[in-house]
Order: C-alpha cells, then sequence, then structure tokens
C-alpha cells in the first residue's frame, strides 16, 4: 500500500529542497520540517492501550503507545529524518542500517546494523529522503524481515514509480509513505525531477 501525503506546507518545503540554491542548512531545516509532517500519518495506527492519568483538578483516562517506533535512517541520508520523528515522538528508539549504493551496479551494499533484541514487539520506521531504484528500501526490509520484524513502514520525501513498484512486488504487506511520487528514474538512477543526492546536499559533501 502506498500513501502519498498531500499537504501544502510539504509541498512548499520539497520545493526548498528541489532548488540548487538551498544550502546544507537550509536543506537539513527544511528536510526536518518535513519529516514531523510525514509523521503523523505514518504513525496514525500506533497502538495505544489506556492509562490513568491526575490533572491538577481530577483524574482521567489516558493512552500510552503500546510499542515504542523504532526508527531506522538508512545511512546516511536517512539521518536527516530522525529529528523530525523524534519531535513529534521523543521516546523513538534510533536503530541505524548503513548502506551504500554501487553506483556500477545501481545495488545496496549494507556495512552496518544495529537494531534492539525484541525486534519482534516494536513498529519499525525505515526512513530515506528518496525511494529511487527501491533497491535500499527492499534489502533494509528484507535484513529487518530476517531478524524477525514484522510490522515495518517505509518513509520517504520524494519516490519515484519504479521504487515503489518494486517494494510492493517483494513486499506487499510494507506500507510506504511519500511527500510525492516524482517521474521517473534517469540512467544513472537518479529520481526526476528530484533534487539530487540528499545525503552530499544536507551534509554539504556536493
Amino acid at each position: 500500500m502506498q500513501t502519498i501525503v498531500e499537504h501544502p506546507l510539504i509541498r512548499v518545503h520539497i520545493t526548498a529542497l528541489r532548488a540548487k540554491e538551498t544550502g546544507a542548512d537550509a536543506f537539513r531545516n527544511h528536510l526536518t520540517a518535513i519529516s514531523r509532517l510525514l509523521a503523523f500519518p505514518a504513525l496514525a495506527d500506533l497502538a495505544i492501550e489506556p492509562v490513568r492519568v491526575v490533572t491538577p483538578l481530577t483524574e482521567t483516562e489516558g493512552g500510552r503507545l503500546r510499542a515504542v517506533p523504532v526508527l531506522v535512517p538508512v545511512l546516511r541520508a536517512g539521518l536527516g529524518m530522525v529529528e523530525g520523528f523524534r519531535d513529534v515522538i521523543p521516546d523513538a528508539i534510533v536503530s541505524h542500517l548503513g548502506m551504500y549504493r554501487d553506483h556500477q551496479t545501481l545495488l545496496p551494499v549494507r556495512y552496518y546494523s544495529n537494531f534492539p533484541k525484541d525486534c519482534g514487539t516494536h513498529p519499525f520506521i525505515v526512513l530515506d529522503p528518496m525511494l529511487a531504484t527501491g533497491g535500499s528500501a527492499v534489502d533494509a526490509i528484507d535484513y529487518l524481515k530476517s531478524e524477525g520484524v514484522r510490522n515495518i513502514r517505509v518513509v520517504a520525501v520524494i519516490a519515484a514509480p519504479e521504487g515503489m513498484a518494486r517494494v510492493f512486488e517483494t513486499h506487499p504487506d510494507v506500507h510506504v509513505y511519500a511527500g510525492v511520487q516524482d517521474q521517473r528514474l534517469n540512467q544513472q538512477g537518479y529520481i526526476l525531477p528530484g533534487l539530487g543526492d540528499a545525503g552530499d546536499r544536507q551534509f554539504g559533501t556536493v
């Protein structure tokens, strides 16, 4: 399943991300703002259990999360989405998944991972600004499932149709949330119109 999150503020922030004159500091700020907005639909179905809470005036019923989400930023570009999600859910666990794309084969190469031991009890949110070929997302999902994770969703800022299709073909049970779906990939595997390399742009290594 896919959800393209329609919101005027997402469109405004994505416009700023696309602009080649947007510097690294502003790029990170816009990426954080978009991540906050994407967090709400991506986390809308989290399970809640009732609790009693004492207000200054009386006692009432409230709710708390049954299982805290695990944020999985795909290094390094996904790091730029963590702050926005933690603004919304400060108690979220942050794991890391290190992958890079081989520019010859366009395939992801995994070099680092770190996850909690009780994976099966948490919803996992894979964070990657760009869902391009879908290779990194599929590899991340493959790895998480091999570790016993069953509640997985992917959150991207910009997605290509090819990347969406690849995720759904291999993992139809995974919900993908994106701020926009762009036109297509170019021959180098970059999204058009896209915004360039999200990692390079947010860390100033263009």
